[in-house]
């Protein structure tokens, strides 16, 4: 009888759990132990960007293939079919409709790059279809669909890679080791900035029709129902509160998730407090937040974030980034550069000065991460509870200044503390016939 590739996952991970390399975390993985050069089939839901990104990532490694692409956009299906075929020699199955993606039993992972509001439902599903998972951040739009994710994961033993990529990048990894080894002294204060013109939005446009080949009800999905706009749609659905978080959910979950690394932080924080709003750009169609600041108390630092939509500018003259202010040194970095200024005492620095070191994309090594974890079972670098443990710090800033509140978690509960208005944003209210999964 024929040894098919699948039996030869399931038969693999049975000798791993046997040999004693599946005890790997709380809710250990029950991954594919599979040889080097095994093939594994990937499919992307969700095809437009970051998505088709990370899936050219993933065909430049061995073995990968792309078996099917999913869209609710025609014509961007089609494209990325021709592209796919061009790079890997054959065509991937077509479809509208991820559910019947799913069901494709030779699928051995997908990649999910939907809109922020598009992750749960598929995330949930691949779970439960058995399928391993590389999820564009933020891992959701909402806390609770980051809590079912979580749930869903451990609960069908999936391999699971949040896209969350400076997790694999070198200079933040060296970064990280200096923090750790006290190289700026105690940690006591982050402060984070993203500025960027794309925060603002699109210029405002009336409503149109729908373009021809897009299923734009099967594109709102769980989201309220209304007209098509395209300021709301392709590249500007992020500055909606329906469907993304601006760039507290898009920069801020890249660089909260830094700021938490640095001391391993594992807990929400004692209190969130939120200043800011829409000030400027009444021209533009947007949401979220174009001015805010955030401040998240924790037990023995405090981490701050800021953004102004609309410039390119900031401290240190960098657009982005983080400052590490520690008793000896601040370090300040982003994905380009890293740099140590030292605290100077009596005319001298109290550590060394650390020169400009620059870093470089790491995308390719988050996706690499992602195979060889289904391959060997190993837990991915940035694994769902990192992902959610940054995206509820981005939406707490969020709901914060929308509900114009000081707020308190209560771990216990899973809700924040005598506040109904806050507690009101933390579950999404899906539109029928879709529903928040039940697990």
């Amino acid at each position: 009888m024929p040894f098919s590739r699948r039996d030869f996952i399931i038969t693999g991970s049975k000798a791993a759990a046997v040999a004693g390399l599946t005890h790997l975390a709380p809710g250990a993985l029950a991954a594919a132990q599979t040889a080097a050069d095994d093939k594994i089939n990937i499919a992307l839901i969700g095809c437009r960007n970051m998505g088709f990104g990370d899936l050219q990532n993933a065909l430049k490694l061995p073995g990968i293939t792309c078996g099917a692409l999913c869209d609710v956009d025609q014509d961007i299906l089609d494209k990325r079919t021709a592209e796919v075929e061009k790079i890997q020699g054959k065509r991937p199955l077509q479809y509208k409709d991820y559910r019947k993606l799913l069901e494709n039993k030779d699928i051995d992972a997908v990649i999910i790059g939907t809109p922020d509001h598009w992750h749960c439902l598929p995330f949930v599903e691949a779970c439960q279809a058995g399928k391993h998972i590389y999820v564009e951040k933020p891992l959701a739009n909402s806390i609770a669909e980051c809590d079912l994710m979580v749930k869903a994961a451990r609960k069908h033993q999936r391999i699971v890679q949040v896209g969350q990529q400076q997790r694999s990048g070198t200079i933040w990894k060296n970064a990280m080791d200096r923090i750790k080894a006290g190289d700026i002294g105690q940690l006591r204060k982050v402060n984070i900035w993203a500025n960027f013109n794309y925060g603002i939005g699109q210029p405002k446009m009336p409503d149109e029709p729908v373009p021809a080949g897009v299923d734009y009800d099967r594109w709102l999905g769980p989201a309220p129902a209304r007209s098509f706009n395209r300021t709301r749609f392709h590249g500007n659905w992020r500055m909606f509160w329906d469907y993304g978080g601006g760039l507290m959910t898009d920069w801020g979950v890249h660089l909260l998730d830094m700021a938490l690394w640095a001391k391993d932080t594992r807990d929400l924080p004692l209190s969130v407090v939120a200043a800011g709003g829409n000030f400027s750009y009444p021209d533009h169609a947007h949401e979220t937040f174009d001015t805010m600041q955030v401040t998240y108390q924790l037990k023995d630092q405090i981490i701050s974030w800021e953004n102004t939509a609309g410039v390119q500018n900031g401290p240190y003259g960098l657009s982005y980034g983080l400052a590490f202010i520690g008793n000896d040194a601040t370090m300040v970095i982003n994905r380009e550069q890293m740099e140590i200024f030292p605290e100077i005492v009596d005319n001298k620095p109290k550590v060394p000065a650390v020169p400009k070191q620059t870093g470089t994309d790491s995308h390719d090594l988050h996706m690499k991460d992602f195979i060889d974890c289904i391959r060997t079972g190993k837990e991915p670098v940035c694994p769902v509870e990192t992902g959610r443990l940054a995206a509820v710090y981005a939406h707490m800033g969020n709901i914060a200044l929308r509900t114009g509140s000081t707020l308190t978690w209560n771990n216990n509960e899973h809700r924040f503390n005598n506040n109904t208005a806050a507690n009101a944003l933390i579950t999404p209210s899906y539109r029928a016939p879709w529903k928040l999964p039940a697990l």
